[in-house]
């Protein structure tokens, strides 16, 4: 039968490649995000308390009430933001989901949407699906910062919305007040949506406080928030996140929401309310990754790698020019057949694969794991 494809160009992605590629040669995976390490037993211990307590039906459509609630109180704690748990918050299966019905439910054929690139593997398919054209600008190299000017020039009455990632992935990179600032005055008085994908909010370094779109009382009236447990909790397998919202903007968001998934895992739901109801399991977290991405620093400040600044998410960028001139995609793959260990390739994180010899390894490993690949690093 021919098959009208949606997605002529899209293969399977880079993290699932490397994944199996790292499984096949017995490498040390540090491409995928996820940690290697266990999360807290009394989270585990809550889960399983709801799942014998009986909670295994649907839970509710916009997610359990006390884990919105909780959410709202991290939103006030964490950025002086209040955000009503019933009509502006929604528990999703994860920050993907999330983006995708955030997309799904604003976004139609003719509209465009402006990417920052390096952008994260899931923004522009979604954009394409709808009909709806991708404005790539590329952040600066190698600060990945964003020239406003030329955001300013990229705005046009098809604009419907601007996608942001803080902290950003792949780069390490944050956006700072005045970013945030810029961005805000940028969209005063037009009908953008910005799409602020913040899963990694509680990872920031340095004393820098994230600078969230929820901190600015008239950037927060345009813009939805998506983030995650996963990365919060080391729970990425259990695929829940959660996105915030102004109740015009949730109401949109649910009706496209109920037809995708309807409802979340129901007890893991409930023990994230109860664990992270305790603040210092999401206020310590920043300080755990600290510590985290110090180390393997440390480890490899000896090698030829050039190691790029990292402000926050749990990546490192490194700049292998002074090793090679193979391009980055040919130079991981290398990497993990030969000298067994993965990582991810950042031209593939570019719509034009722009290659400026970099690879992202991720450090949310054991120290041993760090300790492991670091030796594999200094002798390159």
């Amino acid at each position: 039968m021919l098959v009208n494809s949606k997605l002529p160009n899209v293969g399977t992605t880079i993290f699932t490649t490397m994944s199996a590629l790292a499984r096949e040669h017995n490498a040390i995976n540090l491409s995928q995000g996820f940690p290697d390490f266990g999360c807290d037993p009394k989270l585990i211990e809550l889960a399983t308390k709801n799942m014998q307590g009986g909670f295994n039906q649907y839970a509710p459509m916009q997610g359990v009430i006390q884990l919105r609630e909780t959410i709202a109180q991290i939103l006030s704690t964490c950025y002086q933001s209040q955000y009503n748990p019933d009509t502006e918050i929604t528990i999703t299966a994860g920050a993907t989901q999330g983006i995708y019905t955030a997309i799904d439910a604003f976004i139609n054929r003719g509209d465009e949407v402006i990417v920052f690139e390096p952008a994260y593997d899931c923004y522009v398919p979604a954009i394409e699906l709808h009909g709806a054209k991708a404005i790539a600008i590329q952040l600066t190299y190698p600060n990945f910062r964003i020239n406003w000017e030329e955001v300013k020039e990229k705005i046009t009455t098809k604009t419907k919305m601007i996608v942001i990632n803080t902290p950003h992935n792949p780069s390490g990179t944050t956006l700072n007040e005045e970013d945030i600032k810029t961005l805000e005055s940028l969209i005063k008085n037009t009908n953008i949506i910005v799409l602020s994908d913040e899963v990694y909010e509680h990872m920031t370094f340095d004393s820098q406080p994230h600078q969230s779109v929820a901190r600015f009382p008239d950037l927060k009236k345009q813009s939805i928030i998506i983030s995650s447990f996963g990365k919060t909790v080391h729970t990425t397998g259990w695929k829940i996140g959660y996105v915030a919202a102004p109740d015009y903007l949730m109401v949109e968001f649910r009706k496209v929401h109920q037809f995708l998934v309807f409802a979340v895992n129901h007890p893991f739901q409930l023990a994230l309310a109860e664990f992270l109801s305790n603040k210092n399991n999401y206020l310590e977290l920043k300080h755990f990754y600290q510590a985290k991405r110090n180390l393997f620093q440390k480890l490899i400040s000896g090698s030829k790698f050039k190691i790029e600044p990292c402000t926050g998410t749990y990546f490192q960028l490194l700049n292998y020019s002074a090793i090679t001139g193979e391009n980055d995609c040919d130079f991981a793959i290398r990497l993990t057949k030969e000298k067994k260990l993965a990582c991810i390739p950042l031209s593939v994180f570019y719509s034009k694969k722009t290659d400026n010899h970099v690879l992202r390894f991720c450090f949310a490993k054991k120290n041993e794991t760090l300790e492991k690949a670091a030796e594999i690093i200094n002798t390159l």
